[in-house]
């Protein structure tokens, strides 16, 4: 999961953000190598090939699409499932389960291994055999929440009257609709893991990043709709699109912005030849963990949402979940909604503290720097340089963190001001997927493109 929407880092720390060539020249470059020319290729049709699964549906005899899509805007959690999926779920399509249950099983395991120090040791010193291990037990627990997120869904829809009519009708529907629910959410996995080995890398990144530009279009033409019908003002498309636009930059901004420090390295004598002696510098990004605590948090909130289904409405366990439930959604509108809002801010402070902890080892950074021969000037090499870096990353944490929380609260702000509907996937999370996901493609790119010219 560490290359999962942002973050990475190499041997002493985060690698560097910033974007070296203009977009036109690295399409140019990228298109003109054979080698890099096939990989877009393949990315592009594992996205066609999305594009399609989206629209298999499951069957459901005698199901109208229309009770399904009323059904899901009038929910919100669905609706957010729906849009973050490219609409699988408005088309009860294979892939209507998406990659939530991957998604929330990584978060398990991340916990777990933090916890466990027999497989933490394991993961450190076991190589590429302990990496497909933890890959192997992430799997199993994300069928075992396939099957768990899938029963939960199927019994929030059996709310419609028809779908309950058609399970009445045919009692292994259910079972039937997880089987395919499960099998769809498997084949968007392996489609990201291939992405990963022969595409350009980020592979369940680039998943959810088609599920939410597939989604996109139908979203402005909502909000278009909304505006010719009266319910929302002219000025108030102006403003979605201004705020659009300043959102975009934004995000961009903070998502290259780098807080770098300097390193000396000693000059060393080779008979006659002098070595070293260069000034660099270590990078590390104000958002160093990408989105991740934000995906970790939305996990973590939805959680009554997809269990309530277990329960049939009206009974204790139905009503608990949905009173739980309504502390941990967000919203300025309720008072149970402020506090949802300050334990959705929490959680996102929270992983990213426990993710920078996670994946970036101050202790290793400062024993490379001391066994190269380099220091940080004015900082003693070993326990000084170590702690000097623990207070820089902990001090760029807040802020990450603060600019991650203010992207996650905007959407449920918008609304306060003007009436728009369905805006959640032109800001907040959505975007700050898209633009996180778009420049680390880039990167990605852009280094394959470095490194073949080195070569040269």
């Amino acid at each position: 999961m560490s290359s999962v929407f942002g973050g990475g880092g190499d041997m002493m720390g985060p690698g560097d953000k910033g974007l070296k060539f203009s977009l036109a020249d690295t399409f140019r470059m990228a298109w003109a190598d054979p080698d890099l020319r096939q990989r877009i290729i393949f990315v592009l049709s594992v996205f066609a090939i999305f594009a399609f699964c989206i629209h298999v549906p499951v069957p459901m005899p005698g199901v109208p699409a229309a009770d399904i899509e009323e059904a899901v805007k009038s929910n919100g959690f669905l609706a957010m499932l729906g849009m973050m999926g490219g609409r699988a779920l408005q088309r009860v399509s294979i892939l209507a389960l998406g990659l939530g249950p991957y998604i929330t099983a990584s978060i398990i395991m991340q916990i777990l291994n933090a916890a466990n120090q027999a497989w933490k040791k394991e993961l450190q010193e076991g190589g590429e055999y302990a990496r497909r291990a933890q890959g192997k037990r992430t799997r199993y627990l994300t069928l075992a929440l396939c099957a768990a997120q899938g029963w939960g869904l199927i019994k929030t829809l059996q709310t419609i009257p028809s779908v309950n009519a058609s399970v009445a009708a045919n009692p292994w529907m259910p079972y039937t609709t997880i089987l395919f629910w499960t099998a769809g959410a498997m084949l968007m996995l392996w489609l990201g893991e291939q992405l990963s080995e022969r595409g350009i890398g980020n592979g369940v990144s680039l998943m959810i990043f088609a599920g939410i530009v597939i989604s996109f279009p139908a979203t402005v033409q909502q909000v278009w709709a909304s505006i010719q019908n009266g319910t929302t003002a002219w000025y108030a498309g102006i403003i979605v699109v201004v705020m659009f636009l300043l959102s975009t930059w934004f995000i961009t901004y903070f998502t290259i912005a780098q807080r770098r420090i300097p390193v000396q390295h000693i000059r060393r004598q080779f008979g006659t030849k002098s070595m070293g002696g260069a000034t660099s510098y270590l990078p590390f990004s104000v958002v160093m963990v990408g989105v991740i605590p934000i995906i970790f948090a939305i996990a973590l909130i939805q959680i009554p949402y997809q269990f309530m289904g277990w329960f049939p409405p009206g009974s204790q366990g139905h009503t608990i979940l949905q009173n739980v439930a309504a502390f941990l959604n967000p919203n300025f509108k309720d008072w149970r909604g402020f506090l949802g809002v300050f334990v959705y801010a929490g959680l996102i402070f929270f992983f990213s503290y426990f993710y920078t902890a996670v994946q970036f080892n101050v202790e290793d950074i400062a024993n490379n720097l001391k066994r190269a021969g380099s220091f940080i000037p004015g900082i003693r090499p070993g326990k000084q340089t170590k702690d000097f870096l623990d207070g820089v990353i902990s001090r760029i944490t807040i802020v990450g963190a603060f600019f991650l929380a203010a992207v996650a609260l905007s959407p449920y702000l918008l609304p306060l001001f003007i009436n728009v509907v369905n805006v959640q996937l032109l800001f907040g999370t959505s975007l700050l997927i898209m633009v996180s996901v778009a420049l680390e493609t880039m990167r990605q790119i852009e280094a394959n493109i470095l490194m073949k010219q080195y070569g040269q």
